[in-house]
């Protein structure tokens, strides 16, 4: 039963070594082999317990009652199985993430059609070196100073430097 469960939730270890740095390969590569030497060993241990053989030991133990109180203690005896608490915590975690990747994507579209217009404007403009002073500032109003503002060199507050 323990086999077919952790059967169900198989790493993909291609995937997570794609995604490992470079520097923390070693500590992948143990804990990949730490993983593959628990998964072998849960795979060799039988899906149910060996039954246990109550008459052998009523005529082996002298002391009478003994096995059947053992016996009747081992049947009532229910292990509980772990209760997964972590893993809507961890769906939350992804579903927030995915969220957050796709508002960054809108937003980065947004800016990357803001830079296509800002590249276009700069393609269609005449280059620097034949621009006259008034054109250049024209074009790039944040370089023009201040000079009647701010009358002392470097004519911009100091800062703004």
């Amino acid at each position: 039963m323990a086999g077919r469960r952790a059967a169900l939730k198989a790493i993909d270890w291609v995937a997570f070594a794609e995604r490992v740095p470079p520097n923390q390969k070693p500590m992948f590569n143990a804990l990949k082999t730490r993983n593959d030497t628990l998964s072998a060993k849960l795979a060799s241990l039988p899906e149910s317990p060996p039954a246990i053989d109550w008459t052998f030991y009523k005529t082996a133990i002298a002391r009478p009652g003994m096995v059947d109180e053992f016996e009747k203690k081992y049947k009532a005896l229910k292990v509980p199985e772990p209760v997964d608490k972590e893993t809507a915590k961890i769906e939350a975690q992804q579903q927030e993430a995915s969220k957050s990747a796709a508002s960054y994507i809108e937003a980065s579209k947004a800016r990357i059609v803001q830079y296509e217009k800002e590249l276009q404007k700069f393609k269609n403009m005449i280059p620097v070196e034949q621009m006259t002073f008034e054109e250049y500032y024209e074009a790039f109003p944040e370089t023009k100073l201040d000079k009647e503002k701010y009358p002392y060199w470097p004519y911009k507050p100091i800062g703004d430097l």
